[in-house]
């Protein structure tokens, strides 16, 4: 690895303003070959980025806690109701289209939408205002990330459990695992957390950014997810062969490029190489999976060599939409790796 390299490309991050501050690291298989702390977890106040600053993961949610437990429930791991890929999410979220299974879901082929803006005010209203989402495909059609599919799932895991995410989440992944991150993060987390963007002058700080997700009350299976470098790092040893939670043959197959026929590449959950929003370079490998966060956070792994980074910032404190973090995301891990 290039760490020097990818240390420039970080600081010039800051110097440039694209994001306040970052927190990261870089490693193979259970060895971090470097941690890097820069910047400001806030500007108003300051505050400096800590090895311990609590980010909004968003979209890492996704992969952190979603992911993994529709998987266990998928394997029969959780002894409760039997669910498959191909079963139909009607079963268990009524008003979905019958069409759809929680494979479309996780793949993103489900012909939903994007992105829609909903009014609903917690959990079960954000999960019944998607199921009457309609869709604009066919299902296993094409390939369209959508934040709608993975609010479903998080129905789904409420009909088949039971519990809410973030309850199944923390007893049968967070806490077999080590790590211990939060949705709705406690009062006493918000010294640590790292500010968000910034409304009426004043920044957004431990409560969770995406629209959705917050008039839900902090709680969905698509965002809202508040952890630390540490919690990240400390998720990725359910991804490597023989690793905890899952077996092989389940990591495999979602890591696997299950779209390459369409207009897209995607594993369940993952985005895989060749993908629009793959972040990865050449060097990476073919098999390398990754995922990122709109607040400014990303995860790359190699199942193959192990290799791994995650990169956590807060470039929303300074706005959206700029192009040119999203191109010094991409460099930095091709620097990484030597491209």
């Amino acid at each position: 690895m290039r760490l020097d390299a990818a240390s420039d490309v970080l600081a010039r991050g800051v110097a440039d303003g694209l994001w306040p501050g970052v927190v990261a690291a870089a490693g193979v298989g259970g060895r971090t070959e470097r941690t890097w702390v820069l910047g400001r977890a806030d500007t108003r106040p300051e505050r400096p980025m800590t090895v311990d600053t609590v980010f909004d993961l968003a979209s890492l949610t996704k992969v952190l806690a979603t992911l993994p437990v529709l998987l266990r429930l998928v394997s029969g791991a959780v002894a409760r109701r039997v669910v498959r890929l191909d079963t139909a999410v009607s079963e268990l979220v009524p008003g979905v289209d019958e069409r759809v299974t929680i494979e479309h879901l996780l793949t993103h082929t489900a012909g939903l939408p994007a992105h829609v803006r909903f009014a609903a005010t917690d959990p079960d209203a954000l999960v019944a205002a998607a199921a009457a989402v309609p869709l604009e495909a066919e299902p296993g059609t094409r390939v369209a990330y959508s934040d709608v599919g993975f609010v479903l799932l998080g129905g789904v895991v409420h009909a088949v459990t039971g519990e809410r995410l973030d309850a199944v989440a923390e007893r049968d992944v967070f806490g077999p695992l080590g790590i211990a991150p939060r949705f709705r993060p406690p009062a006493s987390w918000r010294p640590r957390i790292a500010a968000t963007e910034v409304y009426d002058d004043v920044p957004t700080v431990g409560v969770v950014h995406d629209e959705n997700a917050q008039l839900a009350g902090g709680l969905a299976g698509h965002a809202g997810l508040f952890g630390t470098l540490a919690d990240v790092v400390g998720s990725l040893p359910m991804w490597r062969r023989g690793g905890p939670l899952l077996d092989d043959a389940v990591r495999a197959e979602a890591m696997r490029d299950r779209t390459a026929a369409l207009d897209g590449h995607r594993g369940l959950g993952w985005t895989c190489r060749g993908d629009r929003y793959d972040i990865l370079s050449a060097g990476w490998g073919d098999a390398a999976v990754s995922h990122t966060g709109f607040t400014g956070t990303s995860v790359a792994f190699d199942p193959v060599t192990e290799r791994w980074a995650v990169l956590l910032t807060n470039h929303v404190h300074f706005g959206r939409g700029r192009p040119e973090v999203f191109a010094a995301r991409r460099r930095w891990h091709a620097v990484l790796v030597g491209d």
